[in-house]
């Protein structure tokens, strides 16, 4: 799965997992099992409800989602996922998605738990010069969560851009252009200080295909303005 593996940041937060992972962890005491969660065992019953919830969705067909390794520094615990917007044997959009929770909370979430994000397509260029596409695309995530019902706080993210020309021995590439959105927001905690991290990662799912360029799952989403499908996805 060719997933984003970027830096992810939380900027609400004003923490940063900028750090290589395989740079020395003594201070960090936590045990990293390699399924996308650390603390498996000693973890707080609300942070085991959540990555639960998690565990237990199922996105539609095209998206492929697995668990991966979660930032080491960004809360006492954490859970990652990585995906993959699938169209036969392409790769049209991939992303990560990452649970924090601080038992003791957090002044700039205004919680326990954080959602951090960082989802990445290749563009059409003349969509990607789109002056509104930022904003657009920033309203595709804030949309998806609303659409959904859900209740968040505190959201904070960037929309880059970024287009590559190729010269030399590279000549013969076309340019390349690539939107990626980084994200973060505080999902509101329901029953037993546990938000619906289910439904959460379902209005993920919703940007992701959004960004691939995918027709909407249904009918309830037929307002769903989404990119049109780009010009030579990775090979899967």
């Amino acid at each position: 799965m060719a997933a984003a593996q970027g830096r992810l940041s939380d900027g609400a937060g004003g923490m940063d997992d900028s750090k290589d992972t395989s740079e020395d962890t003594s201070k960090d005491t936590s045990k990293n099992t390699g399924n996308g969660l650390r603390d498996e065992g000693s973890a707080p019953l609300p942070f085991r409800a959540a990555v639960d919830a998690l565990r237990a969705a199922r996105p539609r067909p095209q998206i492929e989602v697995e668990p991966t390794r979660p930032p080491q520094r960004l809360a006492p615990h954490a859970y990652a996922l990585e995906a993959t917007v699938v169209d036969g044997e392409q790769d049209l959009a991939d992303g990560r998605l990452v649970l924090l929770y601080d038992p003791a909370g957090h002044d700039a979430w205004r919680g326990t738990f954080r959602l951090v994000t960082l989802v990445r397509a290749e563009l059409e260029a003349e969509m990607a010069a789109d002056p509104l596409l930022p904003e657009v695309c920033w309203s595709w995530l804030t949309g998806a969560l609303q659409a959904r019902g859900l209740a968040y706080g505190e959201p904070s993210g960037t929309v880059t851009r970024a287009s590559s020309h190729y010269f030399g021995g590279l000549a013969t590439r076309p340019a390349a252009s690539q939107i990626e959105i980084r994200a973060s927001w505080t999902p509101r905690e329901g029953l037993g200080g546990v938000p619906d991290t289910a439904a959460h990662l379902t209005a993920w799912c919703d940007l992701l295909a959004q960004v691939a360029g995918l027709p909407p799952a249904g009918p309830g989403d037929a307002s769903v303005v989404t990119l049109p499908q780009r010009r030579g996805p990775q090979a899967h």
